[in-house]
């Protein structure tokens, strides 16, 4: 009996100490967006005096005034359009190589797929110099097809790994069923090993998203018009040499965070589906 009541005492401190933390955690995480978003509704003057997270005087005019005077509506478009490019260009691609080096048998499929593993230890960064040669050299600068390929090629790597993980994990039985009603090998990808691996399609997805919304180096290395700027890029317009218009900014940021947080909230349920799946299978 007292065992059982030490046992129950010990898992309520457990489960008492664990919520703690994830409380905690969770507020350092809310913490920063409650004040970008506050401190988008004070003015130049008021941002650096009023400490509180939500002003008494709101001034929601910054929203309207960062939206037309840094011309977001074609950043903001343009960013919808980089994004959505990379991650079809993305998912398309990586799932075909995905599915090839998981189900087909070629010569040194192993050492490619080692390949493209090793490509993950590579950041964009660290290819900026021989990107922008080859870039120039193909006339791809200053051009929305050279911000969307190179982007593409670099979610690449830890897409294919993803998704063949995920591919090799399909039983044999239900491929075999599905040859026998009259698949090929692209007909299998299609109708059976696509729709089973929605969970980690949803993952790379998400990952994508966030890396080409948020880009910004490759953006400056690549365009000069403003024309074909994303919205990170469009943020530099607040910022000047001697003067930073931080309301304004925060409100331009708060823009440009509304939409990753929205499709987080709409894929949240297939990661968090794909990762059950993956501890139960592994």
């Amino acid at each position: 009996m007292r065992s059982q009541m030490f046992y129950r005492v010990k898992r309520g401190a457990f489960l008492i100490l664990a919520y703690t933390v994830l409380l905690a955690v969770a507020a350092a995480c809310l913490f920063p967006l409650l004040w970008m978003f506050g401190s988008a509704l004070k003015t130049q003057e008021t941002i650096f005096s009023d400490f509180s997270l939500f002003p008494q005087q709101p001034h929601w005019e910054n929203f309207v005034v960062a939206w037309t005077q840094a011309n977001f509506n074609t950043y903001f478009w343009n960013s919808v359009f980089y994004t959505v490019a990379v991650v079809l260009g993305l998912v398309l691609f990586s799932s075909m190589a995905a599915f090839a080096f998981s189900r087909l048998d070629f010569p040194f499929k192993n050492a490619l797929f080692l390949l493209f593993v090793c490509m993950m230890m590579i950041p964009l960064p660290g290819q900026f110099v021989a990107l922008y040669v080859l870039l120039t050299n193909l006339n791809l600068v200053n051009t929305r097809l050279g911000y969307i390929l190179p982007q593409i090629d670099a979610g690449q790597a830890l897409a294919i790994f993803l998704l063949k993980t995920f591919f090799d994990k399909i039983p044999k039985d239900l491929e075999d069923s599905a040859r026998i009603d009259g698949c090929n090998k692209l007909g299998i990808y299609r109708h059976l090993a696509l729709p089973l691996a929605k969970p980690a399609i949803a993952v790379v997805v998400i990952f994508n998203c966030l890396a080409v919304w948020n880009e910004y180096l490759l953006a400056m290395l690549i365009f000069s018009e403003k024309k074909l700027m994303p919205l990170p890029r469009g943020l530099m317009v607040f910022q000047g040499t001697h003067l930073t218009e931080y309301a304004l900014l925060m409100a331009g940021v708060s823009i440009t965070v509304i939409p990753i947080i929205v499709v987080y909230l709409v894929m949240q349920k297939y990661i968090i589906s794909g990762i059950t799946a993956g501890a139960v299978k592994g």
